[in-house]
């Protein structure tokens, strides 16, 4: 079997951090309201992460760009700079263009030492850089051609206000001698009524058997195949031109072009990246299907020749915003997966489970669940784009600086210029705890309902959901006052101004969650409140008497099954 790289899979490596994310696309024609999504869990142990800020720039000729890798911030090289670049927010531009990524690792042999393209820095100087999902393509693989691709296999998400790309990239190793190349990659377009997902496993198989249009990077701006042409082809395939012919170069294939299928010969699936990775790709599929049953044992991993799931489907219904969240927010509940039916997740039935994923015990390999929400989440957006409306105003990155689950989606528009102080990197690092800082605000809240989940998350979830209402039944009356402002300079100062008061507001309602968390439910006990969540206190002033709940019935249950008769008390 070949050799995979588990950066993905396992927990924080010496001197950088190990990637394990995932990503939703939703096509325009498959939401309720004409959005492209793209959404992303950036899932790293140790990480600290804020809203990341690239303002637009112009440059002058002979400017160089230094490139850091994203992971460690070690230095790579340096590319020439471009005469203008964009503002970006985090993973989406002022353009409405946005990436994201999750990493696969596949044959560690192909990983190419002598890049200076890093997949974190490709992501940013792609948004710096292009105006549209099919530039953003042409920029990215033209920049690992020339430069050479520095990191494990990635799969990309590549969207716009009109469509989305899934683009699978590896390197072709530091030795020349086999091949000149230094990159394979093919990049496959979602169709606008579909959905699609990918978790740290290649999802790309077969892509050269006639289901797809094959087209070269410099047919993406052809009129042939313009979204607007009278009679549109958007069942569109690019690919690297030595694609198949390195995998037959390296002894991996040596079958007929139409049967080539990238994950097979570069990251074929094992338990791992079906059961870590695929799973989650699963679980958001069958939320949208009437029945996807049939691929639960290729999720499972066990079963070698499981039938594999698509790259994408036709939702059972029009997706939401809620929808999407409610997606990133998910642990397999309901099904065969679900993290709810055993004693792993302790006394208050807690929904993660500590990591590293695998683990030994009395000989025996063993394993944990990997869900779409996890607690080494470092930020975790959802990119709405709308083709309806002024670039401006059309792009809104949802944005949450931890767990999906333990966060409210903030908007913070693409256009604007300034980021909340919450959101920076000011007074706070990965060992610098700041209480002005939204990533270790909202881990202190969350890691005090981990452990207690059961009896503490519906505080946490009261107080997000609110959050995430008062957010959606304010954006029309935002975005109408926003399109009534006669220039682009007057919106984007508006929605500047709105997305660092949402951002300030946030935080300053999570400091307030932490207190009366650490309040009700101090020691164990939790002290009475009244509807509104006021503390209720004594006729002389004091609180009133709390309330010791003592074990959840489940529980309790399995201690006695364990113990017997340990804890039995004599009959009185």
């Amino acid at each position: 079997m070949m050799k995979k790289l588990v950066i993905l899979l396992l927990a924080c490596m010496t001197g950088g951090s190990a990637f394990a994310c995932t990503n939703f696309i939703v096509g325009k024609k498959a939401s309720a309201d004409g959005s492209v999504f793209v959404t992303y869990n950036a899932d790293s142990y140790g990480a600290f992460m804020p809203l990341y800020h690239y303002p637009a720039a112009k440059h002058q000729p002979g400017d160089m760009r230094k490139v850091f890798e994203w992971d460690t911030d070690k230095y790579l090289g340096e590319i020439p700079e471009v005469a203008e670049t964009y503002n970006v927010i985090g993973n989406s531009n002022e353009w409405q263009v946005t990436i994201g990524e999750t990493t696969f690792g596949g044959r560690e042999e192909m990983a190419d030492s002598t890049g200076i393209i890093d997949y974190g820095s490709l992501i940013y100087i792609a948004l710096q850089r292009s105006k549209t999902a099919r530039e953003a393509l042409q920029i990215m693989t033209s920049l690992v051609e020339e430069y050479g691709y520095y990191s494990e296999g990635e799969t990309f998400s590549v969207a716009d206000k009109d469509e989305a790309w899934m683009l699978e990239m590896m390197g072709c190793g530091p030795d020349r001698t086999k091949s000149k190349e230094r990159t394979v990659w093919v990049a496959v377009r979602i169709p606008d009524d579909a959905i699609a997902a990918h978790a740290n496993q290649s999802r790309i198989t077969q892509f050269l058997d006639g289901r797809y249009t094959r087209i070269k990077v410099k047919d993406l701006f052809n009129k042939k195949y313009a979204l607007d042409a009278k009679k549109p082809i958007t069942n569109l395939m690019l690919c690297s031109d030595n694609v198949v012919s390195y995998a037959r170069t390296m002894g991996w294939f040596d079958g007929k072009d139409a049967d080539f299928s990238y994950n097979a010969a570069y990251a074929e699936p094992d338990f791992s990246g079906r059961r870590y990775c695929e799973a989650r790709v699963w679980s958001f599929f069958n939320r949208f299907s009437d029945d996807f049953s049939e691929y639960i044992s290729y999720a499972a991993g066990f079963e070698k020749d499981a039938k594999p799931m698509p790259l994408w489907i036709i939702p059972n219904k029009k997706v939401t915003l809620q929808d999407i969240r409610d997606a990133m927010r998910d642990h397999y509940e309901g099904t065969p997966f679900s993290l709810d039916k055993d004693m792993g997740g302790g006394i208050y039935q807690m929904p993660y489970r500590p990591t590293p994923l695998s683990y030994k015990l009395d000989g025996k390999d063993l394993f944990n669940e990997r869900p779409i929400s996890t607690q080494q989440t470092a930020w975790s957006f959802i990119s709405q784009m709308r083709s309806s409306m002024p670039r401006e105003v059309g792009a809104c990155f949802w944005f949450g600086n931890d767990d999906g689950n333990m966060v409210a989606y903030t908007p913070m528009y693409s256009c604007i210029t300034r980021r909340p102080k919450c959101f920076t990197e000011e007074g706070a690092d990965d060992v610098t705890f700041s209480i002005d800082n939204a990533f270790w605000v909202c881990n202190w809240v969350s890691n005090m309902v981990y452990p207690r989940y059961s009896q503490m998350f519906p505080s946490l979830q009261a107080v997000r959901d609110s959050l995430d209402a008062s957010y959606d039944k304010l954006q029309p009356e935002i975005e109408a006052k926003a399109l009534a402002l006669p220039t682009a300079e007057e919106r984007i100062k508006m929605l500047t101004d709105y997305s660092c008061q949402k951002g300030n507001e946030m935080i300053a309602r999570w400091k307030q969650l932490a207190f009366f968390l650490i309040v009700k439910y101090n020691d164990m006990a939790v002290k009475p409140t009244d509807e509104n969540g006021t503390f209720l206190r004594t006729p002389y002033g004091g609180g009133k008497r709390v309330e010791r709940p003592g074990f959840p019935e489940p529980y309790a249950r399995e201690l006695i099954k364990q113990t017997g008769d340990k804890f039995l008390a004599p009959a009185k």
